[in-house]
């Protein structure tokens, strides 16, 4: 099965700093509010979840959640997130060390597209 979400080395190094620091974490892909369409960490039950919002999978220990109407847009993408120098205006954790999250994408080969984990939105399977 092929990935929806990953994440690289660097950025899992922060998620550890960051989970020995407010314990459980998950990401939201933003929908443009505040800093654009970034990924936001937060501790874990912090974001309200709801049935608009679409499970992509778990990256180092979290769960990576996307609005809906997110989800329609980028669902022929693998997101990668990674991480780089600068201050973000969202309420993510990282912002405070000065650095922040961002999202690195590519296409689904015609191949990947068939092989693809599912997601859940509201206990429901997305294609």
């Amino acid at each position: 099965m092929v990935k929806r979400v990953l994440i690289t080395e660097k950025a899992k190094e922060i998620v550890q700093q960051l989970r020995e620091e407010h314990g459980e974490l998950m990401f939201h892909q933003s929908g443009g509010c505040c800093d654009g369409s970034s990924p936001m960490c937060f501790p874990k039950g912090e974001l309200m979840i709801n049935v608009m919002d679409v499970l992509l999978g778990t990256v180092h220990g979290c769960d990576f959640y996307m609005s809906r109407d997110q989800f329609d847009y980028w669902k022929h993408t693998q997101l990668t997130i990674d991480v780089v120098p600068g201050r973000g205006a969202s309420f993510s954790l990282e912002i405070p060390m000065g650095i922040r999250f961002v999202i690195k994408s590519r296409l689904y080969s015609d191949e990947e597209i068939g092989q693809l984990v599912p997601v859940t939105n509201g206990g429901n399977e997305l294609q």
